[in-house]
């Protein structure tokens, strides 16, 4: 891969919240030409249409997916920001080839030689559900469908980028996580991997911005639904929940059981979670902070805070950073660890681009260094 050549990039739900943060980082990247973005609702608009603060950009009309021109549009990477069971199928059509898809009649279907084109050169970043799961019956658990490429999900690589950087290096389908798993596996990850924290009773208390519940039009994110008011949903039954137990139970080499509830709160962007844990024997707060400084101490987005600053979602706006702070509980041999995201950027769309450059043997940090907005 070379450094200053322009990649050819295609975004897939361009039209959703995550969709239009991808196009405004890459607008911005020095290595990407956006040549292609697809939205069903929105197709045959122009984006500046969709999204009146891209005017003045030079960017592709949306499209539907039927009237893309498979592979003779010659994109070098494709991000997948469509629901969760659809992007199984577009995937499995660009890596392997259009047959068996519940979405033949939208894609021009391939020759072989085509379609094995594809499969070597097209690097696909995955912003959906549909591979995060190692174990393809936990999502047919979790997700209500048995999962369709069963193949394609063994080399998946999972892109929490500072826990798995060197396999997304080689990888070509990466699974980008949750926004909700990348600030607690951030958090918890690097505690568990050295024993300093018990498996059990880990409680992680949730917010995030209404652009987590995505755009489509749902009475609940209504303006007089959400506004002066926050309240929990998926309670107990997040599908976020198996994503991070599973990468818990890598990092601790023990099954991990946690309770989390997410809550949605009045504010457009942002993420704040407060994880309550046990020490193991005689650990302290102090001892957490000391293994998060050493494990991110050279990661230029997870930042861990001096002294008692709390985190808090307006450090993060609109920028890639994680920070993450631990406190002692009041209650003996116990800690609190606080972090925050932008759902939108480190929880989403500027991972998928961390883990892009990773990809393309770019640096890593290519595109991704705008400050914080504020306020």
């Amino acid at each position: 891969m070379l450094a200053d050549r322009k990649y050819r990039v295609g975004v897939l739900g361009a039209s959703g919240y995550t969709g239009a943060d991808l196009v405004r980082l890459l607008i911005a990247h020095p290595n990407t030409e956006i040549a292609l973005l697809t939205g069903e609702r929105k197709a045959g608009m122009s984006l500046k249409s969709v999204f009146p603060h891209f005017v003045g950009y030079d960017i592709p009309d949306i499209i539907s997916i039927d009237e893309v021109e498979w592979p003779a549009i010659e994109l070098d990477v494709v991000f997948c920001a469509l629901p969760h069971a659809t992007s199984q199928d577009v995937i499995k059509g660009l890596l392997h080839s259009l047959n068996h898809s519940i979405l033949d009649e939208m894609i021009v279907t391939t020759t072989a030689d085509q379609a094995n084109s594809l499969r070597s050169e097209v690097k696909v970043v995955d912003l959906s559900a549909d591979f995060r799961l190692r174990d393809t019956e936990t999502y047919a658990k979790w997700y209500g469908k048995a999962h369709d490429a069963t193949d394609l999900q063994k080399k998946a690589v999972y892109g929490l980028t500072e826990i798995y950087r060197d396999d997304i290096k080689k990888a070509d389908l990466v699974a980008c996580p949750g926004c909700y798993p990348t600030a607690a596996l951030l958090s918890l990850i690097p505690l568990l991997k050295a024993g300093l924290i018990k498996t059990e009773d880990i409680l992680i208390d949730a917010k995030s911005g209404v652009s987590g519940a995505g755009r489509s039009l749902k009475e609940q994110n209504l303006f007089v639904e959400v506004s002066e008011a926050m309240h929990p949903y998926g309670i107990g039954s997040h599908r976020h929940m198996p994503e991070i137990e599973q990468e818990l139970a890598v990092a601790s080499k023990n099954d991990v059981t946690i309770s989390f509830t997410p809550h949605l709160v009045p504010m457009n962007r942002g993420e704040l979670e407060t994880i309550y844990v046990k020490l193991e024997g005689n650990e302290t707060p102090e001892t957490l902070k000391a293994a998060l400084l050493s494990a991110y101490e050279n990661e230029p987005f997870v930042h861990i805070l001096e002294g008692s600053i709390a985190p808090a979602t307006r450090m993060v706006r609109g920028s890639n950073n994680c920070v993450i702070n631990v406190f002692p509980d009041r209650i003996p041999g116990r800690a609190i660890i606080i972090a925050a995201i932008d759902n939108l950027v480190k929880g989403s769309s500027g991972q998928a681009i961390q883990n892009m450059n990773l990809m393309l043997g770019l640096e890593e940090t290519t595109g991704l260094m705008q400050a914080p907005m504020f306020p």
